[in-house]
């Protein structure tokens, strides 16, 4: 038994009109309308004055700390790993050094916390509403 394909395919009746739509633009013939831009133009606001002198004000805050947080934990790790007679120093009762270094760890995370939120608050906050309000953003 011979397997024989139909001579004519299902059709849809949509292609049965002969006519193709248009993938871009309107309709068959015509060119394409440019549509205005759906949203903020991403690359003006980028070039802007006050985007660039924004990025400038958090990056002053942020990498600095960034980098004296770091350095603090370094240091704190380097402590515990090669000055065990530093670190088992006792303070008060059996609270040592290394263990007053290590909640300091967390103090100085929180404490970074707030003044970075205070900062933004107070110096990033407000220059992002003019940009927003610049590009016309809600």
């Amino acid at each position: 038994m011979h397997n024989v394909a139909p001579t004519h395919a299902a059709r849809n009746p949509v292609e049965d009109t002969g006519q193709m739509q248009p993938l871009f633009g309107g309709p068959a013939g015509q060119p394409a309308r440019p549509r205005p831009p759906a949203g903020p133009d991403y690359v003006a606001i980028q070039r802007s004055e006050e985007f660039s002198s924004l990025r400038g004000r958090f990056r002053r805050f942020v990498f600095p700390m960034s980098l004296a947080f770091v350095a603090w934990y370094l240091v704190y790790v380097l402590l515990a790993a090669y000055a065990h007679d530093f670190m088992s120093v006792k303070l008060v009762g059996e609270v040592n050094v290394g263990m007053l270094l290590g909640i300091l760890q967390f103090v100085s995370t929180a404490a970074i916390t707030v003044a970075y939120l205070r900062f933004a608050r107070r110096r990033i906050d407000p220059e992002v509403d003019k940009v927003r309000q610049q590009a016309g953003v809600q």
